[in-house]
């Protein structure tokens, strides 16, 4: 058994004002376990995504979530939780005035191939992007696979 608090987990760079990794904490090693707290117009992920072999369930603590879907919005207030299938298209933010704190739970822990859309200016609309990291270490950039622009940048 091992235990921890939600400080004893390192805050890491994310689309989220804070984005603790608890199962890596705890060493888990055949599920994801995340612990959030978004801020008004913060995301759980980098964009639209999927994960191709990993189900996603989230729980909201405090606040309201809104989840982009295939099948549109779908709004997840506390105390409730939504599950994604692999391969399911989903983006949750926080479009409300009031601070989230959420859990994503991922099984298995390797999510398989991830697929990710964002808007670009250059293509005019929803593009493929790519993960990079800035040269100084100290920004997570969202880049389009077609054209190459910086479609965001999350410190």
């Amino acid at each position: 058994m091992k235990r921890i608090t939600v400080d004893d987990a390192d805050n890491r760079m994310s689309p989220a004002d804070t984005k603790r990794k608890l199962g890596d904490a705890l060493g888990a090693t055949d599920m994801t376990l995340n612990y959030y707290e978004l801020e008004p117009g913060d995301s759980f992920g980098f964009g639209y995504h999927r994960h191709s072999d990993q189900e996603e369930v989230f729980y909201i603590e405090s606040g309201t979530v809104t989840f982009d879907t295939e099948d549109g919005e779908t709004t997840v207030t506390a105390g409730e939780c939504v599950r994604f299938a692999p391969g399911e298209w989903q983006l949750g933010t926080n479009e409300g005035t009031d601070r989230v704190v959420a859990l994503a739970m991922g099984a298995p822990q390797e999510m398989g191939e991830t697929e990710m859309l964002r808007h670009c200016d250059d293509c005019v609309g929803q593009t493929e992007q790519d993960l990079e990291l800035t040269d100084d270490r100290d920004a997570i950039l969202t880049v389009c696979v077609e054209c190459g622009a910086e479609t965001g940048r999350f410190d």
